[in-house]
């Protein structure tokens, strides 16, 4: 697929999540399938631009292109810093965060609370654009601020007008958070007001659910974010099933267990022991999600502090679990997945 002049494998994009969309986690996801990885969001404060956090989030060392930096604020000079700022030190595509949720961040204004706001959009698009003139300029939005005030197309049409090269719509408003089910007629309606590619987000949890998703926006490419935690395989899967309309066999318990322990090497040579082990606790808690005794694996590894101890534990529940049926099944639903990660 060719995106903004960049040769992709498909149009398959990992969606920025904070704390989870690291290098190590990019790196992974771009060997399962992923056309594209979009880092977590960075911030436009310089004054934060020394910080542990930052520099890790603006670490692309050895990663595959096109590397792909999101930046997050609501000022349109900061803004516009950071993306030279990035752009200056490796970043190929600047993506700007219109879509994030979190209170904390919606509190100052950034995020998807920037869409209550489409003069400032059209203010923060037009310095960003105008600040990195050869390094393409993408934007992440919602549908809208709430069900009552869903402006994605007006945003769209701003963002395209601005000079935005291609725009990632999330089909949920801010108000919606991840509840309920993501809906995808704004989105196609999206499609057909603007001619910049758009890439469809929310709820894309499968093969079948991904065509699925394309027919119904006519959108260019798919994000997937959520279903990829744990799960990172989704993107060689959905590559598969698009391609071919058949639906490849589940990965074997040996597989997920090499993956896992290859993940868990690369946050630790990542972040140092200290860090990396609570990093890697989550993850290895995704990847477990919904196997035969993963809970009460997960209440037994959490407080483990040692990476030897953790790494002797994971080997051993995979090892168990290889024994008896070297075949994962999904037996859980989505919904009793989720019940048995948090018992």
């Amino acid at each position: 697929m060719l995106f903004l002049g960049f040769n992709l494998r498909n149009n398959l994009f990992v969606a920025p999540m904070a704390g989870v969309t690291d290098r190590p986690f990019r790196q992974l996801c771009k060997r399962m399938g992923a056309g594209l990885a979009v880092s977590e969001m960075v911030t436009s404060n310089s004054l934060l631009y020394g910080s542990a956090k930052t520099r890790r989030r603006a670490n692309h060392e050895g990663e595959p292109g096109p590397i792909a930096v999101q930046i997050a604020g609501a000022d349109p000079s900061m803004l516009a810093e950071a993306a030279r700022h990035n752009a200056a030190r490796g970043a190929q595509i600047i993506d700007i965060n219109m879509g994030c949720p979190a209170k904390k961040v919606c509190n100052v204004m950034a995020g998807s609370a920037l869409m209550q706001n489409e003069a400032l959009v059209a203010r923060i698009l037009e310095a960003v654009v105008r600040a990195v003139p050869q390094t393409p300029v993408t934007l992440k939005i919602r549908t809208g601020w709430n069900r009552d005030h869903k402006n994605a197309p007006a945003v769209a049409r701003i963002a395209e007008d601005c000079g935005v090269r291609a725009l990632a719509i999330h089909g949920r408003t801010r108000a919606d958070q991840y509840r309920g089910e993501a809906e995808y007629d704004t989105v196609a309606e999206v499609k057909r007001q603007v001619s910049i590619p758009v890439i469809a987000n929310g709820d894309i949890d499968s093969p079948e659910k991904a065509r699925a998703v394309l027919a119904a926006t006519g959108a260019d490419g798919l994000m997937i974010g959520r279903a990829a935690q744990g799960r990172p395989w989704i993107f060689r899967e959905i590559e598969h099933f698009l391609a071919t309309g058949e639906t490849l066999p589940a990965p074997l318990v040996s597989e997920i267990h090499a993956v896992c322990r290859t993940h868990f090497d690369d946050l630790l040579a990542f972040y140092g022991t200290d860090v990396g082990v609570k990093i890697a606790r989550k993850h290895i808690g995704w990847y477990t999600r919904g196997l035969s005794g993963s809970a009460a694996f997960r209440r037994a590894m959490n407080p483990l502090r040692d990476p030897v101890a953790q790494a002797a534990a994971v080997d051993e529940f995979f090892g168990r679990l290889a024994e008896a049926d070297d075949r994962l099944h999904y037996g859980l639903s989505e919904a009793e997945g989720l019940r048995e990660l948090a018992a």
